[in-house]
């Protein structure tokens, strides 16, 4: 019992020596890093906001505001810890020791990191556009510093490395998607009233952008067929179902204009052969 009380009477003494030495240090830690995150969020939210009334891209504006609440707590914890009399050249020495030794591991992550910085501040697309890139297609949601976030027309959510779009062929149409396409009209038709047609039923789709105007016209004189082709710009977002609406209401309106849609076909022509080859015997010597 003795020995229990001595070990409490040694613990409440080291508890009191600390509350007398440190309690000062500890509530203006605690002060200091409470007002910091106040500070850093503000002052973060400050620069995205004035960023934007600049007319900076959003995610770029983001990403200043990301930059300078991070620089803010840093700072904070670096004062914080001082509070404690803890010298920070061992930690930012281990620190370097560490980044060094796991460079290789995190090639992967940093090269992304890296490429979303290139993107975020080249900005070769932004939010909203409509990008191309190692064979799929969407509307750009969301840029981060690691990967990029499409939206398709089906509802599907594509995630692209950053590192496989920085360097690459990259498409952007903006808001847009281009259609192409081609049909087939019959040679004895006439061509002219079958552009118009196309043009009329165009026009009769709101999805069908104006600016840039459709593009109708003879693209090929094919073996069985005048091709017209046809170039229209749509939402994204729509592209699929307007052009299935759109075809349908083309080869409708082809055919209630009695314009002939034909398909492949060859004449042949069989010459006079030879007696010997229409069922004469042959003499042999």
């Amino acid at each position: 019992m003795g020995e229990e009380l001595a070990g409490l009477q040694k613990l409440y003494e080291m508890v009191m020596e600390f509350v007398v030495n440190y309690s000062f240090q500890v509530v203006g830690a605690i002060i200091i890093m409470v007002l910091g995150f106040i500070v850093a969020k503000k002052l973060g939210n400050l620069v995205s906001a004035f960023c934007q009334k600049r007319n900076m891209d959003v995610t770029l504006a983001k990403f200043f505001g990301n930059v300078v609440k991070m620089l803010v707590l840093i700072f904070v914890l670096i004062i914080t810890m001082g509070k404690f009399g803890i010298s920070i050249a061992p930690f930012i020495a281990a620190l370097g020791a560490v980044a060094f030794g796991s460079t290789f591991a995190l090639q992967g992550p940093l090269s992304n990191f890296g490429a979303g910085i290139t993107i975020i501040l080249t900005r070769p697309f932004t939010v909203g556009n409509t990008i191309t890139i190692q064979g799929v297609s969407g509307i750009v949601k969301d840029i981060t510093l690691t990967s990029t976030i499409l939206d398709t027309e089906d509802g599907e959510e594509i995630t692209i490395p950053n590192k496989h779009i920085v360097g690459e062929i990259l498409h952007n149409s903006f808001a847009n998607r281009v259609v192409e396409g081609s049909i087939g009209i019959a040679y004895h038709d006439n061509p002219e009233q079958a552009i118009e047609i196309i043009n009329q039923t165009l026009e009769q789709f709101p999805q069908v952008v104006k600016e840039p105007s459709p593009q109708v016209g003879i693209q090929e004189f094919a073996d069985s067929a005048i091709t017209i082709g046809m170039r229209y710009w749509v939402p994204t977002n729509h592209y699929f179902q307007t052009l299935f609406q759109v075809n349908q209401q083309i080869y409708k309106n082809l055919m209630d204009a009695n314009i002939t849609i034909p398909f492949p076909q060859q004449d042949i022509h069989v010459k006079d052969l030879p007696g010997h080859l229409q069922g004469e015997p042959c003499q042999h010597g």
